[in-house]
């Protein structure tokens, strides 16, 4: 079986280097005139499996605007798996899953097991009851060709007093999570099949991402306050690993699917100007 990495290097060169999520929450819900309940829930993300999952490379749903409604918002999120697989996106489940033995085993399971209903590309994953403890994730992730973001420097405020702090070895956390992800995705070809989520709101982040060996994935773009542009601040000699990722600035222009394809167009050359560089 191919690796994530080999998956996502070849779906980044042929449709470029994109992420859209698709975040139903109740506000852009109500945007789109459309009810907060799962009727509503089913006809956006039809709307936007059916405007994008053919022209993006990876689409990452976010779990937790789909499980506010119980077993059908599930329901809803397998169909939504399924669709987007079958247009030839990558699906990346955003779920920020992390736990200890028995329990981080069931959460890849659920996940990065193929037999499984829930199963995606690649699931983001948090590492602060240690990296170490994600390694039955990382296990079956290889083992099926799945892949493991994992979140390294967030955008959020709070996240610096934990990320930022300074372990022993003077090291930041952040740093220590950045050096293990290196070590996984060591003499990965073309590319790691592990992955770091960085902010992409941060500025300079003082890190060195330039062993990483896998891909960047940098949220915060459009409405969230960053531009294409600020991505050489954060990223730097990194550049040719960044995954950007946008959600409301495209989703906001819904539910027209041809104002919704217009936008991925327009941040996708924006993306592509600033990573050609």
């Amino acid at each position: 079986m191919e690796s994530f990495g080999t998956r996502l290097h070849r779906a980044v060169a042929e449709r470029g280097p994109l992420c859209v999520g698709i975040d139903p929450h109740p506000g852009l819900l109500a945007r789109w005139g459309l009810p907060d309940d799962v009727d509503g829930l089913d006809r956006f993300a039809r709307t936007v499996v059916g405007a994008i999952a053919d022209r993006v490379a990876v689409v990452k749903p976010q779990s937790a605007f789909f499980e506010r409604f119980g077993a059908r918002g599930v329901g809803i999120l397998e169909s939504t798996i399924r669709q987007l697989r079958d247009c030839g996106a990558l699906v990346l489940l955003d779920v920020k899953r992390g736990d200890i033995g028995s329990t981080v085993a069931a959460y890849a399971s659920a996940y990065l097991d193929p037999s499984g209903p829930l199963h995606v590309d690649a699931v983001t994953a948090s590492p602060y009851l240690g990296v170490g403890s994600l390694a039955p994730m990382f296990e079956l992730a290889a083992t099926h060709g799945g892949g493991v973001f994992v979140l390294a420097l967030t955008s959020n405020p709070e996240g610096a007093a934990v990320q930022r702090a300074r372990t022993a070895d003077g090291r930041t956390v952040a740093q220590t999570v950045i050096d293990e992800i290196a070590q996984l995705n060591r003499g990965a070809e073309p590319l790691g099949s592990f992955g770091l989520v960085v902010g992409a709101t941060i500025g300079d982040t003082g890190h060195d991402l330039s062993k990483v060996n896998g891909p960047l994935l940098a949220p915060g773009l459009g409405a969230q306050g960053a531009t294409a542009a600020d991505l050489r601040t954060v990223f730097g000699s990194s550049l040719s690993s960044v995954l950007p990722s946008y959600s409301r600035e495209v989703l906001n222009v819904g539910p027209d699917e041809a104002a919704l394809r217009a936008a991925v167009d327009r941040v996708l050359a924006d993306c592509r100007d600033v990573l050609a560089d």
